[in-house]
């Protein structure tokens, strides 16, 4: 499956095309997690362009495509530093930032970073970790398999756990395209130094069939931002079991 297969996959639904209908232009960033790549957001990325928003889906340093330019040193700091840049050099404003998995740690630090370039958070089945947290305090992760510089499931474990609930031939389109995560971005304290006294228009979206992040996390989260709630019944990949729910709730 090709990317313009993906396009054409998505964009032909009838779903996508209620939805497009009045739709005003956002700029969305579309921020991935762990394993993953701007990759991850083709089908998403072809509903929103389709309804006639801008979209970015970079892929992160030491990630995927740019998996080449691991090396020590790689932190959740140093990618939202890039997300950051990413919105000035491109002169974005007004920006729904999208962040999923551990790429809501990405967009909290980023928010904080470029806060005046921020429309709207959505943090879709996220993590948001307060100051000095430690992602291995709420998430329990299986073992995986790397080095001292970046680590990921096995596999088979993709196979049969990460992507479980994605129809082929999606899931062996993802399968060939996951990769192992800087081991620093997953590890390292949260830092974070204003977020969570900001105020922020925000959204999380919670994945029902998903085990990690928790329901309790998502639920603090929202709590603390004050955000809208909604609720997708699939796993931890909306963006690629569900784009046309999804692209409803963030266009909503």
């Amino acid at each position: 499956m090709t990317a313009i297969d993906l396009r054409r996959w998505y964009c032909r639904s009838s779903r996508a095309d209620r939805f497009r209908k009045g739709s005003v232009m956002t700029t969305y960033v579309l921020v991935h997690g762990a394993y993953q790549g701007g990759w991850i957001w083709q089908p998403l990325s072809a509903q929103l362009t389709a309804a006639g928003h801008r979209v970015y889906a970079p892929t992160l340093d030491g990630c995927a495509e740019r998996r080449t330019s691991l090396r020590p040193g790689i932190t959740n700091d140093t990618h939202a530093a890039e997300i950051a840049a990413l919105l000035f050099y491109e002169d974005l404003r007004d920006v729904t930032l999208v962040g999923t998995s551990c790429g809501g740690m990405v967009i909290a630090r980023a928010a904080e970073l470029a806060s005046e370039r921020i429309g709207r958070l959505a943090f879709v089945d996220a993590l948001a970790l307060d100051n000095g947290e430690r992602l291995d305090a709420i998430v329990a992760r299986p073992a995986v398999t790397g080095n001292e510089l970046a680590a990921g499931p096995t596999r088979h474990d993709a196979e049969t756990r990460l992507f479980r609930d994605i129809d082929e031939p999606l899931r062996s389109w993802a399968l060939e395209r996951y990769t192992p995560h800087p081991v620093a971005a997953m590890n390292e304290p949260m830092h974070l130094e204003r977020f969570w006294s900001m105020a922020w228009v925000a959204l999380v979206v919670r994945c029902t069939q998903s085990a990690n992040p928790p329901e309790a996390h998502q639920r603090r989260t929202w709590q603390r931002l004050g955000a809208n709630w909604a609720q997708l019944e699939t796993g931890h990949y909306p963006m690629l079991s569900a784009p046309t729910e999804l692209a409803a709730l963030l266009t909503a």
